[in-house]
Order: structure tokens, then sequence, then C-alpha cells
């Protein structure tokens, strides 16, 4: 398939440039950078989302902003962990194609991609209308909290096309090797939901105020109008994937593939999140305010990883290509490059963090209580930021090496063997009270950094053979 030959110049010819760079070849230093700042710089955009979402939920009162969190953290947290896992294994599987220099089975495969979001969103709108209520009792949360969380989580789950829709496209593209069309389509559907939130919460411009419902249908408009935007370039073959209609035709080998690389991560992350769920339950026996405290230290302790992941990201498929192309020391270097870059940010950022933690939890709350328990854990997760400067690297690298099991595997350990079993033990048994609950991430976090630096120490990743991220063509 030829390439469309580039603009005759300005901007649009420097988007070309950057959307269309061979990531195979030449500096690495270059590459990096080429993919992760626009992703950063989505990041960026997503940071001013969280930012303008949390000061609109914080004039709901407490209780609502609680619920909302808790249902994103927790149960929407669940399905777009499942839609993570799809994007991981999909980015790992298109990085390999154009690495090798088959567009061909790029385009097939991001096709087979859209087609399994489409059905899996669906499902999930199915399970949000019929048993919400069950679904929130789930969560752990106060139960008073209810009134608020079970029509927000009704609705987040039935716009989940949206979500998950820009997140698979952003995943096509940048396994593609290009992040700045994504960065401008999410451009777009970050400026759409915080416009709509502001109108539908808050009833501006004559719409009526919705409070809670309005926070997720704001979210759900800019995903929406955001997800036609992107699948619109990408059937306009205005990218560096083209899609068409006969891309979207099932195909049994090809979603059997995606499938394989894509449940251990999405397995991984659900743990994650059956972990906070676990972790709320345990911080409310310490009562509501270190709920809530916990729930809102959730949202701003993701500030950091939120602004430096890009770049673990951008080594995934720096990583995927170079194994494609048959090329293991470029793999090797990339590794090496991003581990050195994303923790010099990665900690940087934690400094802030740890610095203006009291400060960010006045900002959401009054309540003394409240800021003094979200401070403290604030403190123990800036301290956690400086083994995800390793570990982000670490199993973004295997995964885009197509290493999906083993990162899972040592995830799950960590998780049940290590982090329930501490925090139920330091809470219960010990005197530490609610602290206990912030050494356990911190020494869990720590085991699975130390585990999978290991994984990635044995070099068997770079072992992969080429049938575990082949599969069938089109």
């Amino acid at each position: 398939m030829t390439e469309t030959p580039p603009p005759p110049g300005g901007a649009r010819a420097t988007i070309h440039r950057l959307s269309r760079r061979d990531h195979t070849r030449g500096s690495l230093l270059a590459s990096m950078f080429t993919l992760a700042l626009p992703m950063m710089a989505t990041s960026g955009l997503f940071l001013v989302f969280q930012v303008a979402d949390l000061a609109f939920i914080s004039r709901l009162g407490d209780a609502p902003m609680a619920s909302i969190i808790i249902v994103n953290q927790v149960l929407r947290q669940v399905v777009m962990m499942m839609v993570m896992g799809l994007s991981f294994g999909s980015q790992a599987l298109i990085a390999r194609a154009i690495g090798g220099g088959r567009l061909d089975r790029a385009e097939h495969l991001a096709g087979q991609v859209v087609f399994l979001g489409a059905v899996f969103s669906a499902l999930v709108a199915a399970v949000g209308f019929g048993v919400p209520d069950f679904l929130f009792s789930l969560s752990g949360a106060d139960p008073s909290f209810a009134v608020y969380g079970v029509p927000y989580l009704r609705l987040a789950y039935a716009f989940t096309f949206g979500m998950a829709g820009m997140q698979l496209f952003a995943a096509i593209l940048g396994g593609a090797g290009d992040t700045t069309t994504p960065f401008l389509v999410i451009a777009f559907q970050v400026s759409v939901g915080i416009f709509a939130e502001w109108v539908l919460i808050f009833g501006h411009l004559g719409a009526p105020a919705l409070g809670v419902q309005g926070v997720a249908l704001g979210i759900a408009a800019g995903n929406g109008l955001g997800m036609i935007v992107g699948m619109t370039v990408l059937f306009r073959g205005g990218s560096r994937v083209h899609l068409r209609l006969r891309h979207l035709r099932p195909d049994g080998a090809a979603i059997r593939t995606l499938l394989s690389l894509s449940w251990p991560p999405a397995v991984q992350m659900g743990a994650q999140s059956l972990m906070i769920a676990i972790f709320l339950r345990l911080a409310y026996a310490f009562g509501e305010s270190v709920q809530t405290a916990y729930a809102i230290g959730l949202r701003v302790g993701m500030i950091v990883p939120m602004v430096c992941f890009p770049l673990a990201g951008a080594c995934a498929t720096l990583i995927g290509q170079a194994l494609g192309s048959g090329n293991v020391p470029r793999a090797w270097r990339a590794l090496r490059i991003g581990l050195l870059v994303h923790c010099s940010i990665m900690w940087t950022f934690a400094l802030a963090l740890f610095f203006f933690r009291t400060q960010l939890m006045r900002l959401l709350s009054d309540d003394p209580t409240v800021i003094e328990v979200g401070s403290e854990y604030i403190l123990y997760l800036s301290g956690a930021a400086f083994f995800w400067g390793f570990y982000f690297v670490f199993f973004r690298s295997l995964q885009g090496a197509g290493d999906m099991r083993v990162p899972m595997l040592i995830s799950l350990g960590s998780t049940f063997l290590v982090a329930l079993p501490l925090a139920y033990f330091l809470t219960h048994y010990t005197d530490v009270g609610r602290r206990g609950l912030w050494i356990a991430i911190l020494v869990s976090t720590a085991v699975t950094t130390i585990g999978t630096g290991a994984r990635i120490a044995s070099g068997h990743w770079t072992r992969r053979s080429q049938a575990a991220l082949g599969g069938s063509g089109s």
C-alpha cells in the first residue's frame, strides 16, 4: 500500500512527518520523544480534565464526590482495565506488524480490535442497566452513598463505548508509531467533556442541573464525540492505519491472538481494582472520613503516573517495533533510555506531590480529618513513586515484547500474597491503624517492581517467538 504524499508545508506537513516516522532506525531518543511528547501532552490534557472534574464534583459535597470517585476507581476501573488489556495486546501486535513491514496485517488487526471493542461495550452496558445496585454494593462504599453512586454507575456503564473507542483508537495508532493524531483528537474530546460537565452538572445555558448524573453525561459527551472523530480518521485513511469495512469482519484466528495477549494485562489490572475495593472496605472500618480521604487520595495520587506513564508506553512501541524488525540490541537500548528518562521525570513529579500534598487535599475538602488522612496517604504514595519509576517501564516493555503472562503472575502474587494479607494483619493485629493500608501498598509496590525487574534481567522477553506475536494474517 502506498503512503499518502505529505502536504506541501506548514503544520500539516509537520504532523504528517511525526506520525509516519520510522521508529525501527535512527535516534532512539528522538523516537522516544516523538512518541512520548504527544502522549505526555495527552496526559496533561487528562490532568486538566481531572482537575476540572474534581473542582466540579467537589462543589456537590463530600458524599456525592466520594461516590463518583469510588465508582470510577473501583467499578468503572474494572471496565477500563479490561479495555486497557485489549489496548496493550493490540499495541504489541500492531507494533510488531509495523516493525516487520506488514501494514496489511496491522490494518486487519486494527479492524478486529474495533469489532471486539464494540461487542465488549454492548455487554458492559447490558450489565450496568441490569444490576447497578448489586454492582455498587461490591465497591465496599458506605451504603448511604448508593443514592448518588447507583445512577452514576448506570450511566457510566451505558456509555462505555465512547471510552473504549477512544482508548482503542489511541492504542491502534500508538502501536503504528503515531501518537500525534490521537493527541489532536483527545484535545477535542477533553474540551467537549469539560464544557459538557459544566453545562450539565450545574444547569448552565438553559440546561437542567443534573448534578451527579451530569458528570456521567458530560464525560460521555466528550468520549462519544471524540470516538466519532477518531473512527472517522481511521476509516477515511487520514492516518498510518487505514480501516475498511472488510477489516471489521470477525476473524477467529486474529481474535484469539488478540485475546491471548489481552487477558493477562486485563486480569493484572483488574486485580489492582479488586485490591482497591478491598482496601476501601478496610478503610471504612476506621470511619467514613477515612474512606472518603482514601477515595480522594486515590484520585490525587494518580496525577504522577498519569503524566509519566506515556513514556513507558513509548517504550512498549519502540520495543515491539524493534523486535518486529529483528533488532534485539535496539530493544535493549530502548529499555535503558526509557528508564533514564522515565525515572527522572517520575521522581520530579513525585517530589512535587510530596511537598504539596496537604495543599492539594485542601483544594478538594474542608473536612480537617479528610485533609489529614488524605495527606498522610499521599505521603506514602509519593514513596511508592520511587518504585513506579522502574516498574512502569519494566512491565510496559515486557508487554511491548508480548510477554504478558509473567508480569501478570508477579502482580497477582504481590497483590494476594503480600498487599492484602499485610494490610489485614497490620490493621487488625497491630496498633498502626489505618497506616497499615498505606504501608501494605508501599511494600507490595516494591515487591512487584523487584519481581518484574528480575524478569527483565533474564532477557527471556527478547526471545519471544515470532509466532507469539504473529498469528494468522488477513
